[in-house]
């Protein structure tokens, strides 16, 4: 499916898939040998359970992977795709055609999800946020929540507080190499948990804790009140 084009003001800044533009060819290969892409994906996948019928946004869905994996669990979900880098978005068009499958492509911001027009059964996100500025961090989260149903799901996987000296040597010798220490350092420290828990309104710990080459990858969910 065709997707709208817009240009990114220069205030819209986004990290590069591993952090800079010329790496992004080589982005699913490091995945997959770097951060148990098998294991946490299948997490992911088995903790949203995507459904026939559902509507889910993949916020920050790069080359489109995890949505693939949606498309083929639940055929008959509509699945759209958002991300701000137009180059990641081509490769996951590729993709989508290459497996003959239907899935919808925006170019746009996490703080773009609640701004799409769509109200959504659930959202999704991995390996996003620990790229993102602080406040895009919270907008961004903010809007994935915004965006959902009433009784509406959010999940996240992402590098989050890092809690084993091993963990954190490992996620400074990898990610924050190619990423920078600004934007991920606060995840480092536990800003998706705090970010979370204001959210709620009551402490978030991760659903499970995957440690991988580049740092722990932490699995998130929760069900959002339909008071937010």
């Amino acid at each position: 499916m065709s997707r709208p084009e817009r240009t990114v003001s220069a205030d819209e800044r986004f990290t590069p898939a591993l952090g800079r533009a010329g790496l992004t060819g080589a982005y699913d290969l490091a995945i997959r040998l770097l951060t148990r892409e098998r294991l946490w994906r299948t997490a992911l996948l088995e903790q949203l359970a995507p459904r026939n019928g559902e509507t889910i946004l993949d916020v920050g869905c790069g080359t489109g992977s995890f949505a693939l994996l949606m498309k083929d669990r639940a055929p008959g979900a509509r699945i759209i795709g958002l991300d701000p880098d137009p180059d990641v978005l081509h490769r996951a068009e590729a993709k989508a055609r290459k497996a003959d499958v239907e899935i919808e492509w925006r170019q746009g911001f996490a703080s773009d999800a609640a701004t799409l027009g769509v109200r959504f059964d659930k959202t999704v996100s991995s390996l996003v946020f620990h790229q993102v500025p602080i406040a895009g961090k919270r907008s961004g989260v903010a809007a994935m929540a915004a965006a959902l149903k009433p009784g509406g799901e959010l999940h996240i996987a992402d590098y989050a507080a890092q809690t084993s000296p091993l963990m954190r040597s490992l996620f400074r010798l990898t990610v924050q190499r190619l990423d920078g220490m600004t934007d991920t350092q606060p995840n480092a420290d536990g800003a998706i948990e705090a970010i979370l828990a204001d959210l709620v309104g009551a402490p978030v710990a991760p659903r499970r804790v995957i440690p991988t080459l580049t740092g722990a990858i932490s699995l998130f969910h929760f069900k959002v009140p339909e008071s937010i």
